[in-house]
């Protein structure tokens, strides 16, 4: 009989953790990965992304299960193409949280990522999407953001650098909603109490793992919860020095397969 493997659920952000600079995964990486199916283990997408962005990038992965999307506001049922659970953000709350920002530092840049499994991405004249590759919708003027439901806000500005704009929203903001820093040039307004953590936790929930038995791979802050959540957390090397600070590992970066390289130690070939 083979033996239980330590770990039972193994969840991965993507951008700068499990996807190469270019939003593909390795040759290797995806061989890792189905070690750990084999191994009877499980795979969960965490990401910041909001599911219709995260769609083509699990059939690539070959992932017919839950994913968590938009930063812990939605669980995505890959096989249903349905949300299972979804948090939307006050769009009036989300205008009152950007004008206390902008009282603080001036002008800023948003966008939001509409609610729902075929949301838009919309984004203001003057915003520029940090990830090009991601299609999105340029509105005429700040108001057209608000049209349809929202899952969260994305902020940019002129020039702070992300824990600048990110610090300054946190305190700005206070508890209207929870302001996280998800990537290069990815400042973000969820709902309030909604982490990577809290989305995490449901979806394992559902698939009836513990946190006791959950191994975490991320790069950035908003990965951080995530990490409080699961018994052991993994940074990359190209990670966020506030994530490494937490982790209770180090592994190599995206580009040199770091998710892959401690998997295949888990999870031995055969």
């Amino acid at each position: 009989m083979a033996p239980t493997p330590a770990y039972a659920l193994i969840a991965t952000d993507l951008d700068g953790t499990l996807l190469r600079g270019d939003d593909t995964v390795s040759d290797r990486s995806l061989a890792a990965l189905a070690r750990v199916a084999r191994a009877g283990a499980r795979h969960l997408v965490v990401t910041g992304r909001p599911a219709p962005r995260v769609r083509p990038l699990l059939a690539n992965l070959g992932c017919t299960g839950l994913a968590v999307c938009g930063q812990g506001a939605q669980v995505y049922d890959a096989a249903a193409d349905r949300l299972l659970w979804s948090v939307r953000l006050d769009r009036e709350l989300a205008e009152t949280a950007l004008g206390k920002i902008e009282a603080e530092v001036g002008p800023v840049f948003a966008a939001v990522d509409q609610d729902g499994v075929d949301g838009l991405t919309l984004i203001e004249p003057g915003y520029l999407m940090p990830h090009p590759t991601l299609p999105a919708l340029r509105v005429g003027r700040r108001d057209d953001l608000w049209c349809e439901p929202i899952s969260k806000v994305l902020l940019r500005h002129a020039t702070l650098c992300d824990d600048e704009l990110a610090a300054v929203a946190r305190a700005a903001v206070g508890s209207l909603a929870t302001v996280t820093m998800s990537g290069p040039g990815t400042v973000e307004l969820q709902p309030r109490g909604v982490t990577k953590a809290s989305g995490l936790a449901l979806a394992a929930e559902r698939l009836g793992v513990g946190p006791e038995r959950a191994l975490a791979f991320g790069d950035m802050p908003n990965d951080i919860p995530m990490f409080d959540w699961a018994a052991r957390g993994v940074a990359m090397a190209n990670a966020h020095p506030e994530l490494k600070a937490v982790a209770d590992e180090v592994t190599e970066s995206n580009e040199d397969d770091g998710v892959a390289v401690v998997l295949e130690g888990l999870f031995p070939a055969g």
